[in-house]
C-alpha cells in the first residue's frame, strides 16, 4: 500500500503529538524533526512519548515514519566549530532517531559556502565519514537529500550525490531522499520525462538507494534553482506529475512525505492542504470528504469554466506574470490559489464552508479534469 504523509510536529507530547496529528490528515506515514530544526535544543528523547506515540501508530497501521535532521546542520562548511557542531550535533540526532525505532533520517548534505564544489564534496564525505564511525551501534540510514543547487548547496545533480557517496567508507548506510521541487528546481524534466529521470538516477546512483520522497509542487519553472514550494497543483510541476510519482512501480514502495506550504489569507490562520492532498493523491477523497465534496468540485469547474480560467494555464500564467512583471508583482503580489480563492470569496459560493474547506475543494478542482471525474465515480 502506497504510504503518504506530512511532515508533522514532535512538540509538546513528542511522538504522541505527531501521530495524533499526522492521522487528523489522513496520514500512512509521517516525517518529525527530533526538536526545532533551527537550534540544538532538544528534550531527552526518552521523555517524549514514545510508547503512546508507537501505540496510536500501530491502532493506525503505521509502521514506518522518517526524521529530518536540522538546517543548521552543514558538514560541508570550511569552518572548524560549523564542522564541529554539524558533526556532533548530527551523531546525536541520529542516536535519538535510532531510540525512536525509525530506519532514516534526511539530510541536507550541505553547502561549500566560501569554498568551491570539489572542496565541499570532499567536506561532506570527511564528515560522513566520521559520523557513522562514531554510531556503529545504530542502525540508522542517512538519506542524502537531492538539492535545488541554491547558493552553494551540493547535491543539486545525481553526479554529486555519487561522488559523496562514494567517498564514504560505510556507505552501505547512505540512502537517498528525493524531493520533487528540489530536482525540478535543479533541472531534472520530472514533468515530461518522469521516466528518463528515474532510470538515469538508477544509473548514476541507484533505485535500490531510494529510501524517501518528499512531495512538493514549486513554484518556480524548472532549473530556476530556487528551491520554493508549493502546494499540490499550484506550481510549475503540477498534480498529474506528482501524482505519478506517488503511484510509480518503482517508487510506490516508499514513505512519501508532503512538505508543502501552509495557506490562508489571515496571518496566523493559515492551515495546511495536507489532508486534502493525502486523500487526492491517494484515491480516497470521496471516503475521505463525501459525496458532497465532488458536488462542489463540480460546482467550481462550471465557476471557473464561465469566467475561462483553465488550472493549469491560470497558474503558470499567474507564476510567470509574478515572475517576469515587477511592478505586477509589487501592485498585486497574490500567489495563484489565493487569487482564485478570491474570485470564489467575491461570488459567495460556499458561504457554508470555511477558508480551509474552500481550498479543500480548490486543491482537488487543481488536480485537473482527471482527478475530477474520479471524485465523481
Amino acid at each position: 500500500m502506497t504510504k503518504i504523509g506530512s511532515h508533522v510536529s514532535f512538540s509538546d507530547k513528542g511522538l504522541l503529538n505527531a501521530a495524533t496529528e499526522a492521522l487528523s490528515y489522513g496520514s500512512s506515514t509521517f516525517m518529525i524533526y527530533t526538536g526545532a530544526p533551527q537550534n540544538t535544543r532538544r528534550r531527552p528523547i526518552e521523555n517524549q512519548y514514545i510508547d503512546e506515540g508507537r501505540e496510536k501508530m500501530k491502532e493506525a497501521g503505521i509502521d514506518e515514519i522518517v526524521v529530518h535532521a536540522p538546517y543548521i546542520i552543514n558538514l560541508g562548511s570550511y569552518k572548524k566549530d560549523t564542522f564541529r557542531l554539524a558533526v556532533d550535533f548530527l551523531q546525536d540526532e541520529i542516536r535519538r532517531t535510532d531510540y525512536l525505532g525509525v530506519r532514516n533520517i534526511v539530510l541536507h548534505p550541505g553547502a561549500y559556502t566560501d569554498k568551491d564544489p570539489e572542496y565541499g564534496i570532499g567536506r561532506i564525505a570527511e564528515g560522513l565519514n566520521e559520523v557513522l564511525s562514531g554510531v556503529k551501534d545504530t542502525s540508522v540510514n542517512i538519506a542524502l537529500e537531492t538539492m535545488a543547487g541554491k547558493g552553494s548547496e551540493l547535491g543539486r545533480s545525481f553526479e554529486e550525490l555519487a561522488e559523496i557517496m562514494d567517498k564514504v567508507e560505510s556507505n552501505g548506510r547512505l540512502t537517498v531522499c528525493l524531493d520533487t521541487c528540489h530536482v525540478h528546481d535543479a533541472g531534472y524534466d520530472i514533468v515530461n520525462d518522469l521516466d528518463g529521470v528515474l532510470e538515469h538516477f538508477d544509473k548514476i546512483v541507484g533505485l535500490d538507494k531510494l529510501a524517501v520522497v518528499h512531495l512538493n509542487d514549486s513554484k518556480n519553472p524548472r532549473g530556476a534553482a530556487k528551491d520554493r514550494h508549493a502546494p499540490v497543483g499550484s506550481g510549475w510541476i503540477g498534480f498529474k506529475t506528482i501524482y505519478d510519482v506517488v503511484h510509480h512501480e518503482k517508487l510506490k514502495h516508499l514513505p512519501m512525505i508532503l512538505e508543502t506550504p501552509w495557506i490562508g489569507k489571515n496571518e496566523g490562520a493559515e492551515r495546511p492542504m495536507y489532508e486534502a492532498e493525502i486523500a487526492l493523491l491517494g484515491g480516497t477523497a470521496l471516503d475521505r470528504f463525501g459525496g458532497e465534496f465532488a458536488e462542489h468540485v463540480e460546482k467550481l469547474e462550471h465557476f471557473f469554466a464561465k469566467q475561462d480560467i483553465h488550472h493549469r494555464d491560470f497558474i503558470l500564467n499567474t507564476w510567470e506574470l509574478l515572475k517576469t512583471d515587477a511592478k505586477a508583482k509589487k501592485e498585486d503580489g497574490r500567489e495563484p490559489m489565493e487569487r482564485l480563492y478570491d474570485l470564489i470569496e467575491a461570488e459567495g459560493l460556499f458561504p457554508e464552508l470555511s477558508e480551509e474547506q474552500i481550498n479543500h475543494r480548490l486543491t482537488a478542482w487543481l488536480a485537473g479534469k482527471d482527478a475530477l471525474l474520479a471524485l465523481t465515480k
